[in-house]
């Protein structure tokens, strides 16, 4: 009983209907193979096609007509080798379609018969018109489709490009002009030492020095680590965060609380880098254009929804700048990197004043576009 019931399953395997798309795939192969062709070979298979259609309809006599059939390798003749081929294979098939008959039609005259004609020639010419259209529809919407992708591999190489070269910059400033700094601020602890030994009052002028490059090591390490995040990785999105705001309240004077923020296992670091750059370009808006005393980052996960929070306090932002089609570079990269992860962003204005920055992301769509991309990459 198992063998039969495992033959069964074979067997229903073997017999299962092809899918839609399988049969578009097959379709668009055989496409493929016969615009590949030259137009002849198309016109000459076409041909052959019609005379088959020809002889059906002569052996089965008046009674049983085949005509409709007559504008299978039309519209074939069309969609791979053009409307003039199809209009010849039209011509052809009034021809035929005449001769297959012509011993066994109805009509009492040729002028009845040569009118039935001119009709189904009317008939075949529509549809060469009819299947010249659809093809030039289907074939500016590949070209739009086209033109679609190669925007959004520009605007992914865009960002990338960018990220790289943010990348590079922060690196060569935390390991170059900061490891510089520290060498010289070495120094002038040095010499402050030395003067203050034999008792010269430059040694305190030499102090502040000192002070002053430990200042501005610390200030450009902050930068460099905001520009190069180098922790942001697979489960340090909310320490990124943390850090964020120490940072930008340090170097602008404004409480910037990040609070609630969850520690999200996320395996792709594009996905982290992506959701960093989106809260630290809201924060540097609030800080820039609000007006705003307090900035506060969030970032929470209910029922497999993430969601990160940037509000302030501020005069809030213009209509227009919340549109997704604002003008500001900032706000477009951040519409696009929230697309680049299928999140949904709203910029809105908070009902007690300032600005509500809301990106939401489902882990669910995060684990696709990463099996997506490694699909893509292989």
């Amino acid at each position: 009983m198992e063998n039969e019931a495992m033959n069964a399953t074979t067997m229903t395997a073997e017999y299962e209907p092809v899918t839609e798309t399988k049969m578009v795939r097959l379709w668009g192969s055989a496409s493929s193979t016969m615009r590949s062709q030259s137009v002849w070979v198309t016109i000459v298979v076409m041909m052959l096609f019609t005379l088959g259609i020809g002889w059906l309809d002569n052996i089965t006599g008046f009674e049983v007509t085949w005509f409709a059939f007559y504008g299978i390798p039309i519209f074939l003749a069309v969609w791979w080798a053009g409307n003039r081929a199809g209009l010849f294979i039209a011509l052809l098939s009034g021809v035929v379609w005449w001769l297959a008959n012509l011993s066994t039609t109805p009509y009492e005259t040729q002028l009845g018969y040569a009118w039935a004609l001119l009709n189904r020639l009317v008939y075949l010419c529509v549809v060469v018109f009819a299947v010249t259209a659809l093809r030039n529809k289907q074939e500016a919407d590949a070209a739009r489709i086209q033109m679609l992708e190669e925007r959004r591999q520009l605007e992914k190489d865009i960002v990338s490009v960018s990220e790289h070269e943010q990348q590079r910059i922060g690196q060569d400033l935390h390991d170059g002009i900061c490891q510089q700094l520290a060498a010289i601020g070495c120094a002038a602890r040095v010499l402050a030492e030395d003067l203050q030994a034999q008792g010269i009052q430059a040694a305190h002028d030499a102090s502040l020095i000192e002070g002053s490059l430990q200042q501005v090591v610390m200030e450009a390490r902050n930068l460099a680590r905001g520009i190069f995040p180098v922790h942001v990785d697979r489960s340090g999105l909310a320490a990124a965060l943390a850090d964020l705001g120490k940072m930008m309240s340090r170097l602008t004077g404004i409480p910037i609380v990040v609070n609630d923020c969850v520690d999200v296992p996320l395996d792709a670091p594009d996905v982290s880098m992506h959701l960093y750059r989106i809260a630290q370009e809201a924060v540097a808006n609030a800080v820039k254009h609000s007006g705003a005393t307090e900035i506060n980052v969030a970032m929470k996960l209910e029922n497999d929804l993430l969601e990160l929070r940037v509000e302030d306090n501020g005069s809030g932002m213009p209509p227009a700048s919340r549109s997704t089609r604002g003008d500001g570079m900032g706000l477009r990269t951040m519409h696009y990197r929230a697309q680049a992860l299928q999140a949904r962003l709203a910029i809105e204005q908070r009902p007690q004043g300032g600005t509500l920055v809301n990106c939401r992301v489902q882990l669910m769509d995060l684990k696709k576009l990463k099996h997506l991309n490694e699909n893509e990459e292989n």
